[in-house]
């Protein structure tokens, strides 16, 4: 007997139809002898219909409201698989984030789980119950609101649940069977890997391989809970997201890395002072908003420089309201967005012993005269940003250049 948490995304749980057949799939898996806990998310468009009916009522809608707004979505899928699961004769719970304990901090809509309490859900297995648990939600620790985890919550939630249980694997089940070596819709001959390490793979996920959530990854590497990747379209073996291991250094890329969700801010004419910098980023962070690639322009008078930054791009209008009263305050020069940006990246272990790859990423995508906006490296990763029409371009043929096509 196996203690097996199972995570079904949207487009798992997209219909009526699509609901029956992941319902048989989790009686199948609590039929081999197993206890099941299985996390879902919102019915696939559902959360988006619900934001896109929040903003024709307001321009910028309370973030509690949202969250409370956006956490029915998985609320219902939670349930629907309950009641189809104990149609089919399986005994069967649903349970929001608050049933089953999930304890986050006060930030709404990027909450962060600080405690699970598995008690409940502990009691309906051990009573012989499938626990099926809306994902993506919890409650904040001090004032008991609903609180959401952010886009791709629910790979959290099940990678967190799955850690607390101590259980034996998490089963991420998506549209795709596995982490291949770039998105196949962009690259045909893209491959599929056995296996990638927690390293590689939050470096893919945080920058943009949309197939895990990078926290959820995180929670894996902590708690060392294996991963598995697979589609609940085809229930095929998938990928093992793991333990590095020494064989997984020889291959010196594991994959290309896209995410069109970015946008670049620069503020001009910034006093080139001690402080001025940890200014601009304390208030931005105040803002929670997460900063990625920095550059700042060298001074060649010691006065005044450039400093420009990547965020996404669903906080890119905040972030610009953000940065207009900085500059005001720091008496700097104009603030400037721009969200036709896009970011390409190469990882792979194999990058931390074997040199020359930023030469050969640079080089290829001199040779389709693409432009590199800026810069980003990491032990096992680099990343450039370029402007979002080369993206496809960029990401075939860095793809080929690498030869990711090909077996190890």
């Amino acid at each position: 007997m196996a203690l097996i948490v199972q995570k079904y995304g949207g487009t798992s749980v997209g219909s009526l139809e699509r609901i029956k057949i992941i319902a048989n799939h989790i009686k199948e898996t609590a039929q081999k002898g197993n206890k099941v806990v299985a996390i879902v998310s919102a019915m696939a468009g559902e959360t988006d219909k619900l934001i896109k009916m929040a903003k024709e009522l307001a321009r910028r809608p309370s973030e509690r409201e949202m969250d409370l707004l956006l956490s029915s979505g998985e609320r219902i899928s939670s349930a629907l698989v309950a009641i189809r699961l104990n149609e089919i004769g399986a005994k069967a719970v649903a349970m929001t984030g608050r049933q089953c304990g999930i304890v986050t901090d006060e930030v709404h809509t990027k909450a962060r789980i600080k405690s699970i309490d598995t008690e409940n859900i502990m009691k309906h297995l051990d009573n012989g119950e499938i626990v099926i648990v809306a994902g993506f939600q919890g409650i904040s620790e001090t004032t008991g609101d609903v609180t959401t985890l952010g886009r791709g919550g629910s790979d959290t939630t099940a990678v967190a649940i799955a850690a607390a249980l101590k259980a034996d694997i998490c089963e991420i089940y998506t549209d795709v069977d596995g982490i291949y070596t770039a998105d196949p819709r962009i690259v045909k001959n893209a491959r599929k890997l056995d296996k990638i390490s927690y390293s590689e793979m939050m470096e893919l996920a945080s920058m943009g391989a949309k197939v895990l959530q990078i926290r959820s990854v995180e929670f894996g590497m902590k708690y060392n809970v294996p991963i598995m990747v697979l589609s609940s379209f085809t229930f095929n073996k998938g990928t093992l997201v793991t333990k590095e291991d020494k064989d997984m250094e020889r291959i010196v890329v594991s994959g290309i890395a896209h995410d069109k969700n970015q946008a670049r801010l620069k503020i001009n004419n910034v006093k080139d002072e001690p402080g001025i910098a940890a200014m601009i980023f304390n208030e931005i962070a105040k803002n929670n908003i997460n900063v990625d690639m920095i550059v700042q322009n060298v001074s060649d008078d010691g006065r005044a420089t450039d400093i420009s930054f990547t965020v996404q791009r669903d906080d890119a209008d905040k972030a610009y309201d953000v940065l207009k009263e900085i500059s005001k305050k720091i008496d700097a020069g104009d603030v400037s967005l721009n969200k036709d940006v896009a970011k390409v990246s190469v990882v792979g272990v194999g990058m931390r012993s074997h040199p020359g790859v930023a030469a050969k990423m640079f080089d290829t995508l001199a040779k389709e005269n693409i432009n590199i906006r800026a810069i980003s490296t990491s032990e096992i990763k680099i990343s450039c940003l370029i402007d979002e029409k080369y993206t496809e371009l960029a990401v075939r043929a860095l793809h080929e250049a690498f030869e990711l096509d090909k077996e190890a």
